[in-house]
């Protein structure tokens, strides 16, 4: 039976193990490599959705300068989505109505 390594303490560096003990030239991470990769990944995600809520409060009309609930800017920014859906109808329609084309591609 193979001698267990201990594991690194979290204050030494992170480094990568050489190679596969198999032999194989491709290095592999250690399980703290991988944590420290799998916490930074969630973290990189969470900034990016925090930064789309953000985006979202400056663009819709109400949510400016206001704290933050998501559910709250979810739910605004699907009215506003619907009602500007609806005002793009309304005056697609007023263009055909005053004989204006509108090829059907545009009328998505």
């Amino acid at each position: 039976m193979p001698a267990l390594e201990p594991e690194p303490s979290p204050d030494v560096d992170i480094k990568q193990e050489d190679t596969i003990a198999n032999g194989d030239d491709k290095p592999r991470l250690t399980e703290v490599e991988k944590k420290a990769n799998h916490i930074a990944s969630e973290q990189k995600r969470r900034q990016a959705i925090r930064q789309g809520f953000d985006r979202l409060t400056e663009l819709v009309p109400g949510l400016e300068g206001q704290g933050r609930s998501e559910g709250i800017v979810l739910s605004k920014t699907v009215d506003f989505i619907k009602e500007q859906i609806e005002e793009r109808k309304r005056l697609i329609k007023e263009l055909e109505e005053r004989g204006v084309v509108v090829d059907d591609k545009d009328k998505l």
